[in-house]
């Protein structure tokens, strides 16, 4: 029976390097995976997955996912899943309940204000299984929090969905995100 996962994680907690391995584990057994991205995100290349440690995939977007032969398949990966839209979780949804075909979702649970993006809360919402890919914010207590970071500042204003990286986003624990507490990191420069 196949079911639907949420994997989700702050910045930085290695969900794509994750993501990569799961592909690799599968491919070493025989098995056929389509990793998938949404077209939006185009920080690593248009039809690549790159984890922040170097590993790599090569990928199809989740926009094309209705001109695949995706029962053909025997894993589905997305990457960035907090992107997608209500209609393309409901697309993975049927992907798992009537092709039965499982599907591995990996993504941010909440943007840099705190709140959900559309593609986590549907997931939060239908998948079978949640669970989170930890990180540690600089005080050593487990982040939760996506902290937007200009100038050397937290800044909780802006457009929800903004690409970057370490040079534009650290993650937090929830004190120090409440707080804009960038600890170590106050003096890099991150005003790109």
């Amino acid at each position: 029976m196949a079911k639907l996962y949420f994997r989700y994680g702050a910045m930085g907690s290695s969900k794509t390097a994750n993501a990569i391995m799961v592909q690799y584990n599968y491919n070493e057994r025989g098995q056929k995976v389509l990793m998938v991205k949404p077209r939006l995100d185009t920080r690593d290349g248009a039809r690549t997955v790159l984890s922040r440690c170097g590993l790599a995939s090569e990928c199809v977007f989740v926009e094309e996912l209705d001109s695949l032969p995706v029962q053909d398949y025997d894993c589905v990966i997305v990457d960035e899943a907090q992107f997608l839209t209500k209609a393309q979780v409901e697309q993975l949804v049927h992907i798992v309940d009537d092709l039965n075909v499982p599907v591995i979702a990996y993504g941010l649970r909440t943007d840099f204000q705190g709140n959900f993006f559309e593609g986590s809360l549907w997931l939060m919402a239908w998948a079978d299984t949640i669970e989170e890919v930890k990180t540690i914010c600089w005080c050593g207590k487990k982040a939760t929090c996506n902290a937007r970071v200009y100038n050397g500042r937290v800044v909780k204003e802006g457009d929800q969905i903004l690409l970057g990286g370490n040079s534009r986003y650290v993650s937090l624990c929830r004190k120090h995100w409440r707080q804009g507490d960038l600890g170590p990191f106050r003096d890099l420069d991150m005003g790109a």
